[in-house]
Formats: structure tokens, C-alpha cells, sequence
């Protein structure tokens, strides 16, 4: 029995979790919820024993000095809660972790348990894979489910996926079988741009969940450093005639997949995003999105430390690779992540 204390009653509470490693393409899962615990101050309720789910030998701990004592960070997973106000306020208990070494289907009962003690309404998991997109686009959001009634009344879609999973993949189907709704939240990051960070994917999923939920998610820099990230790889892509070919390849089947999108009922449901976001922090691109260099020119500083984007891997042929150099993670459709293109 889990027992906890000096929580308070949560309002409609929404677990949303997100996990390190295979699922978390570019950082951009575990940033958007960290983002969210940043942003709201969220206060660390639980942690899971690292010594049930990891192997200190793939993730290991880390050592520092807090004013001369030496002390020990252990990779873990943590539990924190935030309360959102608004006219409808509501509670998020957010996840964070690294996706566990072992033991994943104690893992997802132990944090089952902690969902049915503060009764949570639902489930929101975030992952992020490599695919075959352009940077120069939005990024690419699919939301799916194993609940055929919630992919009906959410505008979901429902999986079909078969392979190779992750932990995301496991607890969205260990909420199924518990009778808890999950859905995931999937972004594609470009396979020729994959390392960290990531902030237009990361702001890709904090737009989606925020549509999902009806929230209004505090950005910050977000926004800026989207832009300044995409002009980064604009610049760095120029240098290499080889990427800017392949990238413009990708732009036009981007575009053709497209063109069916350009309803009359896609174009509102970005026109009401827009109008939901004016009046929070400023003006920026409809729905928070990174716009095209062309768009909004944009340069952002930076003395602050922050770096420019890594140089574009140079396109392979073959199959895009994940950051462990295996194949790229719940990606069925040789096509590109823009459908059904998670495990979930």
C-alpha cells in the first residue's frame, strides 16, 4: 500500500510522465516535463528506489560536493505535483525518469499505484522518435491510444503498432488493462539533426498536451529558442550542399503529404489555438510554433550560453538511426512519423 503524506487533495488530476533514453529523441519528452515542473514549481512528492530498476553500471550515479561533503545523486525516477489555476483549475502530478534497466512491469504497477491513491483522471505520456521530416516544418505530433472510445472522443488515433517497445509503450498498455485512460504524445525530430537539445520538439508537445488538457502552458524562452534553433540549423545545413538537398527533398514530401490537411477544420482549429494563446506572453507564431526562418526573422544571442545546434549529420542511405545507433524506435511506416508512427 502506497502512503502518501503532506500531499493535499488533488482537483482532476492528470498524470503526465516522460522517460529518458530510447523514447526521448533529442531530450524532447523529459524537457517538456521538466519545463512544466520548472514553470510551475512543482514539489517532489515520491521517488521509486533506484536499486529495484536500475543498473548502476548503464546509468550510473553521479558524485558532487554540496559545501565540502561529497554526496550522491542516484538515477531515479520522481514524482512531483503542481496545481494549475485559471477559471478551471486542475492538478498535474508530473513523472520524470530514465527509462528503468529492469523489473518494467513492477515499475509500471508501482506508479499505477501512486495514479489510484491521488486518483488520477488520466494518463499523458510524452515521446519523442527520429523520422524522416524536415526542420524547416512544424514538427510533426501524433497522438494515439489503446482506448478505441477515447481515440473517438479525443481525436485520437487508435495504435496499430507492432515491435519492438519502450517503457512508454508498456505503461500506456499497463493503464489500459488497469482501466486508467492513457494517451501518448508522440514528436518526430529530424533523424539529420538528432542531438540535444531540441526546444521546437520540445514546444511541439507542450502545444499538443496544452490542446489536449484545455490548459494554458506558461512558455517562456521557449518560443525564442525554437526559432534560434531552427535558424542555427538553417545556417549549418547551408554549409553543406549535400544536406540542403536532402532537406529540400524532404520539405516537398512533406508539403504533398500535406496538402490534404489544408481544410477549412484544420485552419480553424489553428485559428483557435492562436486566439486561446494572444493575450500569454506576447505575440509569437499561431499555436507556439517556430516559424519558417522567412517568417519572422530571428537571431537570438548567444553570449548567454547557449550554443548553436551541432552540425546535420550527413543523410545515409537506408534506415534513419536512433542516438544508440539502432533502428529508429516505434517508427512502422517508412514514410515518416506524420500518421501512425509510435508504438502508441
Amino acid at each position: 500500500m502506497i502512503e502518501l503524506e503532506g500531499v493535499p487533495e488533488l482537483v482532476d488530476p492528470v498524470m503526465v510522465a516522460a522517460f529518458e533514453g530510447w523514447n526521448d529523441a533529442g531530450d524532447a519528452a523529459s524537457t517538456a516535463v521538466a519545463h512544466l515542473d520548472r514553470e510551475w514549481k512543482g514539489e517532489v512528492f515520491a521517488a521509486l528506489d533506484a536499486e529495484d530498476y536500475y543498473d548502476f553500471q548503464v546509468n550510473r550515479p553521479t558524485v558532487w560536493l554540496d559545501g565540502g561533503t561529497r554526496k550522491i545523486t542516484w538515477p531515479t525516477t520522481r514524482l512531483s505535483v503542481i496545481r494549475v489555476g485559471g477559471e478551471k483549475p486542475r492538478d498535474l502530478v508530473l513523472i520524470r525518469g530514465i527509462e528503468p534497466s529492469m523489473r518494467w512491469r513492477s515499475y509500471c504497477n508501482e506508479i499505477l499505484g501512486f495514479a489510484h491513491e491521488l486518483g488520477v483522471e488520466m494518463v499523458v505520456i510524452l515521446g519523442a522518435l527520429l523520422g524522416d521530416t524536415p526542420h524547416t516544418r512544424p514538427v510533426p505530433v501524433s497522438g494515439v491510444t489503446s482506448d478505441p472510445d477515447l481515440a473517438r472522443t479525443m481525436d485520437l488515433e487508435e495504435t496499430r503498432y507492432e515491435g519492438p517497445t519502450g517503457i512508454v509503450g508498456i505503461l500506456q498498455e499497463a493503464c489500459t488493462h488497469a482501466g486508467v485512460p492513457a494517451v501518448s504524445l508522440w514528436a518526430a525530430v529530424p533523424h539529420y539533426v538528432s542531438q540535444p537539445p531540441n526546444p521546437k520538439a520540445t514546444l511541439a508537445l507542450l502545444n499538443r498536451l496544452e490542446d489536449l488538457l484545455g490548459l494554458r502552458i506558461p512558455l517562456g524562452e521557449l518560443p525564442e529558442d525554437a526559432r534560434a534553433w531552427q535558424l542555427g540549423v538553417d545556417q549549418l545545413a547551408a554549409e553543406d550542399s549535400e544536406v540542403a538537398e536532402y532537406v529540400q527533398t524532404l520539405e516537398e514530401a512533406r508539403d504533398t503529404a500535406e496538402l490534404p490537411e489544408a481544410s477549412g477544420e484544420a485552419i480553424a482549429r489553428e485559428f483557435e489555438r492562436y486566439l486561446r494563446r494572444r493575450d500569454v506572453g506576447g505575440p509569437q507564431a499561431p499555436g507556439g510554433h517556430a516559424t519558417e526562418s522567412g517568417d519572422v526573422p530571428y537571431l537570438r544571442d548567444t553570449s548567454g550560453g547557449r550554443t548553436r545546434p551541432p552540425k546535420p549529420q550527413r543523410p545515409e542511405k537506408g534506415r534513419p538511426k536512433d542516438s544508440d545507433g539502432g533502428a529508429a524506435p516505434e517508427d512502422p511506416q517508412a514514410g515518416g512519423p506524420d500518421e501512425d508512427a509510435s508504438d502508441d
